[in-house]
Parts: C-alpha cells; sequence; structure tokens
C-alpha cells in the first residue's frame, strides 16, 4: 500500500490535508468571533484589511449566488470532477516534480476546502477583506481561495517557464 502512495506527486497529499484543516479552523473560528453576524468588520490594517464574515452561495465573486439553489451542486459536482482530475495528475507526475506537485495540491486542499463548505453548510464561509480606503471592495475570501490561487499562479508560471535538459541545454 505505500508503494502506491509513493507514486509520482501523492505524497503531497498531505499539503492539501494541511490547507483543508487549516480552512475549516479558521472558518469556525471567524464564525464565532463574529458570533454568526455578517459583514461586521475588524480592521486589521487601516484602510486596506479587515476580518469579517461573509457567506456566498454562488461561486467567485458571488458568480451565480443569487439563483434558487441548484448552483449549490452544480458547483460541488464541478469541484468533485476536479478533484478527482487533480489526484490523477498528481499519481502521474514524475517523483522529482515538487513545484507542479505542491501547486496541485494547494489547489485541491482548496477545492475541498470549499466543497465542504458548499455540501455540508450550502454556502462558502469568507473572512478575509482586502480594500482601499473602505471604498473599492475585493469580494471577501477564505483560506481555501487562497490556497486555489496561489497553486493556479504556481502552474501558470510552470506553463511558462523553460525546460531544462539534464545536460543543461534548453528546450524551446
Amino acid at each position: 500500500m505505500l508503494d502506491r502512495l509513493k507514486q509520482g506527486g501523492l505524497p503531497w497529499l498531505w499539503l492539501s490535508l494541511l490547507l483543508l484543516v487549516a480552512d475549516r479552523l479558521s472558518k469556525v473560528y471567524f464564525e464565532g468571533l463574529f458570533d454568526y453576524q455578517l459583514y461586521r468588520q475588524i480592521v486589521v490594517i487601516p484602510d486596506y484589511f479587515s476580518w469579517t464574515l461573509a457567506y456566498n452561495k454562488g461561486a467567485a465573486f458571488s458568480f451565480l449566488a443569487g439563483h434558487s439553489g441548484w448552483q449549490r451542486w452544480f458547483f460541488a459536482a464541478i469541484a468533485v470532477g476536479v478533484s478527482v482530475a487533480l489526484v490523477i495528475w498528481l499519481k502521474r507526475l514524475p517523483k522529482n516534480d515538487r513545484w507542479t506537485a505542491i501547486a496541485l495540491a494547494m489547489v485541491l486542499g482548496g477545492a475541498l476546502g470549499n466543497l465542504y463548505d458548499r455540501v455540508v453548510l450550502g454556502q462558502v464561509v469568507d473572512f478575509i477583506l482586502v480594500h482601499w480606503r473602505n471604498e473599492h471592495y475585493f469580494p471577501a475570501f477564505n483560506l481555501a481561495d487562497c490556497g486555489i490561487t496561489l497553486g493556479a499562479v504556481m502552474l501558470f508560471k510552470d506553463v511558462f517557464k523553460k525546460d531544462e535538459a539534464p545536460s543543461g541545454e534548453k528546450h524551446v
């Protein structure tokens, strides 16, 4: 059994689990801190950064949030499909491809964190608010979103870096 887990990038699943646990614990903490009262703010850096509590029944930027509830299961199904694809991709990675494995593990952990919220709670819990002088807000987000974003940026960077052959020759 252990030999099967050591295939490709699967050993990096610990990072997915760590992100999932940190995301879940942070959401529980902030729901308790705000006593489930939405949109109150605790200013951390005036004019730039606050803690708040928000719920999102849609996807990124509240996409489809105003619909009757079908979107909950639609986005959950997408998250399950993406998660399965990420695990397969991780398994097929060369063992030495750490960068991609870390990126995929972060996206997977974030996807699972938000999937839990959708399936169990019916909505995603957000608590990080970045804003500019209380006028222009970026939508609230959470640690799962941070993991997804950072993992996606890492994958994007990986696409554009040049591969190097073992001899040091550049491939174009």
